[in-house]
């Protein structure tokens, strides 16, 4: 059975911490300490701003991996960051699912 990729929500909300720097500072720091953790081949990170459309979350990630140790790597890595440390975001929920694994639970039920 070929493995299915692991898709995960990511919900975070921005702390005093994280608006009280300026734009600049917040783009500069963005760029030299979390985007380059976006840069695995074995991860693919989209981030989204949510912060006009929800209360308690202004930001989620969706994170694509085949691999669970990727996946932990990056959270292992962003947790050395301020964006857990300061804390600049909290994270709200992290949200694991698989595009329609119903169908391969079927698959399962019916070939026993």
């Amino acid at each position: 059975m070929e493995t299915k990729p692991l898709t995960i929500l990511m919900l975070l909300n921005a702390t005093p911490a994280w608006l009280s720097l300026s734009r600049e500072q917040r783009d500069e720091y963005f760029s030299h300490h979390v985007l380059p953790l976006f840069n695995d081949p074995d991860l693919n990170v989209r981030l989204f701003d949510s912060e006009y459309f929800h209360g308690k979350v202004s930001d989620f990630l969706i994170i694509t991996v085949h691999r669970l140790e990727a996946y932990q790597l990056f959270i292992e890595r962003l947790r050395d960051t301020e964006v857990y440390g300061k804390p600049y975001f909290d994270v709200v929920d992290i949200i694991p699912g698989q595009e329609n694994a119903f169908r391969e639970f079927n698959k399962i039920l019916l070939s026993q």
